[in-house]
């Protein structure tokens, strides 16, 4: 929009705007609008409109009624909630979502802040770029192909763990990792930290270069070691990114969409031998609502889970504000 200034009488410049229609205005940013109202369809279409789907939670719904039905359906109000909460398997479900997601979270999430400290303080630039290419590589690689690799390397018959593990006298007979339920949470939290530390990285470096490098200098001139300068400048600078990051990880506990897709790695690592301990609440619901087509009882689950993490992402944020005057919002 064209704007022009002019004196007025007590000569303070005043803004003076133009009067051009808006459709004129908006045929010259045809282009940009063109890419912003795209965004906004795929949005509306495929993230709120889906959000009408949320009645079926409380109606017996039928797959047979169609898209009509999810208006029309006879409203049955908490029963589905109830039922899932009287279930057998709700405890172990429960347990198994909160343990996995509280793991990853303790373990997976220092490890992007810590790699984006020792790059930060890498001298050789070729060394730098290697190990940051090669850590977040694995965050493009699907979970089917992790999975597939996971199982290769774990093997009882030929897996390279167990060959060398045999080979050097640690055990006497191969373990079965992908079937023990025992082994379970570990084998999640290990491979969440392989494929997703290194693509949050990314964020914790950006972060870092946004430091003004007079404060390194000036530390260094005081004679600040190395440590000191990470623990006095760089770990408070970057302190707001750190709280951020964790109000939406803390949020996204039961989906693990921050530290690794609970649901991908659960579905595809499960086995009804292990299922004691990979059952979660995002596998339970696809396979009450496809499996079984049980959608009213599956869309109940999900909008619990959903409801859960928006309490969580509101209480971790107004915790963060009351102790770091940081917050998300």
């Amino acid at each position: 929009m064209k704007s022009e200034i002019k004196k007025s009488s007590e000569n303070i410049p005043v803004l003076k705007t133009s009067k051009r229609p808006v459709w004129k205005r908006l045929k010259s940013q045809e282009f940009p609008q063109l890419f912003v109202w795209s965004g906004l369809i795929v949005l509306f279409l495929f993230h709120y409109l889906p959000m009408f789907g949320i009645l079926m939670a409380f109606k017996d719904y039928s797959i047979n009624e169609g898209i009509k039905g999810i208006f029309t359906s006879e409203w049955v109000g908490l029963k589905y909630f109830k039922e899932f909460f009287n279930d057998y398997q709700f405890e172990r479900i429960i347990k198994n979502t909160l343990s996995i997601s509280f793991l990853k979270l303790i373990f997976t999430f220092p490890v992007p802040i810590l790699l984006a400290l020792m790059l930060n303080e890498a001298r050789n630039k070729y060394v730098k770029r290697i190990v940051q290419t090669t850590s977040y590589f694995p965050h493009f690689i699907s979970w089917v192909v992790v999975v597939g690799l996971v199982s290769v390397f774990l093997s009882t018959d030929s897996g390279l763990i167990n060959n060398l593990l045999l080979k050097f006298g640690i055990i006497k007979e191969p373990l079965a990792f992908m079937s023990d339920p025992d082994k379970f949470y570990s084998l999640a939290v290990l491979t969440a930290m392989w494929k997703e530390a290194g693509w949050w990285t990314i964020i914790f470096l950006a972060a870092i270069s946004g430091i003004d490098p007079s404060q390194y200098e000036a530390a260094e001139m005081d004679g600040a070691g190395r440590l000191r300068r990470i623990w006095h400048i760089t770990l408070p600078a970057i302190r707001g990114t750190i709280i951020v990051v964790l109000i939406l990880a803390i949020g996204s506990l039961l989906g693990g969409g921050l530290v690794g897709s609970n649901f991908e790695q659960a579905f595809l690592l499960g086995n009804p031998v292990n299922a004691e301990s990979s059952e979660i609440l995002q596998t339970y619901a696809f396979k009450m609502g496809l499996a079984q087509g049980r959608y009213s009882y599956a869309t109940a689950i999900d909008l619990l889970q959903s409801i859960i993490a928006v309490i969580l992402i509101f209480g971790s944020n107004w915790l963060a504000k009351k102790t770091t005057k940081t917050g998300l919002f």
